[in-house]
């Protein structure tokens, strides 16, 4: 039984193992079709005078090898024969186990869309629970930081576990919660991450989850393994070696948004709060990535977690994406000066997805053989300089497509998604909105998403930072003096110190300053009544005290990150990229990229020391020049 290696071999193995009158009451239940309802049955002519081996090969040849061991588990189940229904269960797990290792490694062929794939470090560090009296941004500032790598984010060390793990990895909108969630995905089906420890690692999409129908956990294993006939018993049977990555909670609910208009949950999502809340298998271990903004509802339903902060790039690792980028030489390094040259962008780059904005914009501007003049001084900045470049140009006056109409139904269908929690949008919301998909490329990203038989294309935002810029930009491209009020009673209701993106794009569009660099870049003009109630709700924003999104990350500066990494070498790091031209019917990110991390103390001989630190590898998502790539 040890020995068997295949479903084929299984298979001849159980036949093998029962006696002559079972075996004749096996056969003769083959023919039962209300047993084997949506099965091909034999007929009794087949049947008669067949051997073990000839019924194996027969059964293999009618449902495929894997599915002729689940018919014969039914015919067993039936029997009452369940000893050997348990021993014959465990090799369709053993067997399935590297059927969805296979799948996982071969995401890279399901791309339609070619794209550059660039490896890049990240920084971890352990963090206390947010829950302390000092806001998140400043425990970190004030503490002495404890980097960490993936590979121990669920080891037990010396002492064994009293409960399962539960890690939440935090960080802003786009510093690589994302990347690098679904690369520790790639890493454990390659066996380079935590071997031996999980027989299924999942990562499962907040965002796209919730589009299922039922809220069952079958049904979650079931998208998670994109196989309705995935063997859940099996799966489930030890959940102790289960690992879920929950991606993006903060865009699962925004209970930090009270008063938005809610819409009744998703029966998915209730099932993900039954797992979070160890409401169902309670002994499997979770990641959870999420932005800081939804950390206080997350917490209150954690005992202990671990937290995890992404701290973004280190100074060699932003030096590296810009060469990565740009495939001609001197435009990276034209580009690179122009970062280093603004203390403010050269901060903000540490950010993986701010860094892929700024790159794209520069390259836009290089491309149209426009000269970059800009000095960009908050994050708000970068994203007006890369929007400016990319809508269509202000005289397009014969396409439909003028820069007014793009802007403003951008505009439009980014507020209603923030409004009802949605991020992705079907084709018909984008007709609803005057919007075409393929032409703006720059900003809306496209993908198949599949349940059953059944194929939808969806859109989104690249990232959830621009769908919050445009969000912001809705204010004024509606002049609705009541919205921007009801944002501001909203948040002194929350009475939090978090403050969402949107509220920090439209603060910094809100001062003076910026009001005629907006309406010169966008050709709008902001009424007098909406400036007055913006300085208005600048005012009262800038009275409390909050968090902005990208505080932390900007200000940790260099010196402070180098101090995190000091003995850690890479050595080894290998890229394999593959591209299949076939379209599929779905769509997922693909990566593949193996990483060695070896210890500076033991392998002297190799490569040179990168700054300090357990680095945690991740994947960056590098465009082609055509505005697309996120980072989460």
């Amino acid at each position: 039984m040890a020995l068997t290696r295949s479903p084929q071999e299984a298979l001849l193995w159980a036949l093998s193992d029962l006696e002559e009158n079972e075996f004749k009451m096996l056969k003769f239940r083959l023919r039962d079709r209300a047993l084997l309802e949506g099965q091909c049955q034999l007929a009794r002519g087949e049947l008669e005078g067949l051997s073990r081996v000839d019924l194996a090969s027969r059964l293999t040849l009618m449902y495929g090898a894997q599915e002729a061991v689940k018919v014969l588990l039914k015919v067993l189940r039936d029997m009452n024969l369940l000893e050997l229904v348990e021993q014959l269960g465990h090799i369709c797990l053993n067997d399935y186990r590297e059927i969805y290792r296979e799948r996982v490694r071969r995401l890279e062929e399901r791309q339609d869309v070619e794209i550059n794939w660039r490896y890049n470090q990240l920084l971890l560090v352990t963090k206390p629970s947010s829950g302390s009296p000092e806001s998140p941004a400043c425990s970190i500032l004030e503490q002495e930081l404890d980097s960490i790598m993936v590979e121990a984010l669920f080891d037990p060390g010396e002492k064994p576990y009293q409960v399962p793990p539960i890690v939440v990895l935090q960080g802003s909108a786009g510093i690589g919660k994302t990347t690098l969630s679904k690369k520790m995905v790639l890493d454990w089906a390659t066996d380079t991450l935590y071997p031996g420890r999980f027989d299924y690692v999942f990562y499962v999409s907040c965002r796209e989850v919730v589009l299922l129908q039922e809220g069952k956990l079958d049904r979650l294993l079931f998208w998670c393994c994109e196989d309705n006939q995935a063997p859940v018993t099996e799966i489930l049977r030890q959940p102790e070696r289960l690992l879920f990555i929950l991606d993006g909670y903060d865009e699962l609910q925004r209970p930090f948004a009270k008063q938005l208009k809610r819409l009744r949950s998703s029966p998915m999502e209730d099932m993900l709060h039954l797992l979070i809340r160890r409401k169902v298998l309670s002994t499997s271990s979770l990641l959870i990535t999420t932005r800081p903004l939804a950390l206080q509802n997350l917490e209150s339903l954690l005992e202990q977690p671990c937290h995890v902060h992404i701290l973004g790039f280190s100074e060699d690792e932003r030096r590296r994406y810009f060469s990565s980028y740009f495939t001609d030489e001197e435009q990276a390094r034209n580009a690179f000066d122009i970062v280093q040259g603004n203390d403010f962008l050269y901060k903000a780059c540490q950010v993986p997805g701010i860094c892929w904005v700024v790159c794209s914009w520069l390259k836009g501007q290089m491309e149209r053989g426009r000269a970059v003049s800009e000095t960009p001084s908050n994050g708000t900045d970068i994203f007006m300089a890369y929007v400016s470049t990319f809508l269509p140009p202000s005289d397009n006056v014969c396409s439909e497509l003028t820069r007014d109409r793009v802007l403003r139904s951008l505009c439009s269908l980014a507020a209603e998604g923030i409004q009802h929690r949605r991020f992705l949008f079907e084709e018909a919301d984008l007709r609803k909105h005057n919007l075409d998909g393929p032409s703006l490329a720059a900003f809306l990203s496209s993908n198949d998403y599949q349940e059953g038989l059944e194929v939808k294309k969806f859109y989104s935002f690249h990232h959830i930072s621009f769908q919050e810029f445009f969000h912001a930009m809705s204010y004024l491209v509606k002049e609705d003096q009541r919205e921007v009020k009801r944002l501001l009673d909203e948040k002194k209701q929350e009475g939090n110190e978090e403050m969402t993106l949107s509220m920090q794009f439209l603060l910094d569009i809100a001062k003076k300053e910026r009001f005629s660099n907006f309406e010169l870049k966008f050709c709008l003009k902001i009424s007098p009544t909406m400036k007055k109630d913006l300085k208005h709700f600048k005012e009262q924003m800038e009275s409390i005290k909050h968090n902005r999104p990208w505080d932390l990350e900007f200000s940790l500066y260099e010196s402070k990150i180098k101090n995190l990494v000091k003995g850690v070498q890479i050595s080894d790091i290998s890229f394999k990229m593959e591209h299949s031209k076939e379209k599929k019917s779905y769509s997922k990110n693909a990566f593949s990229v193996k990483t060695s991390l070896s210890d500076g103390q033991k392998e002297k001989q190799k490569s040179p020391s990168v700054d300090k630190g357990n680095i945690a590898g991740s994947l960056k998502e590098a465009s082609n020049g055509k505005g697309r790539g996120t980072e989460k």
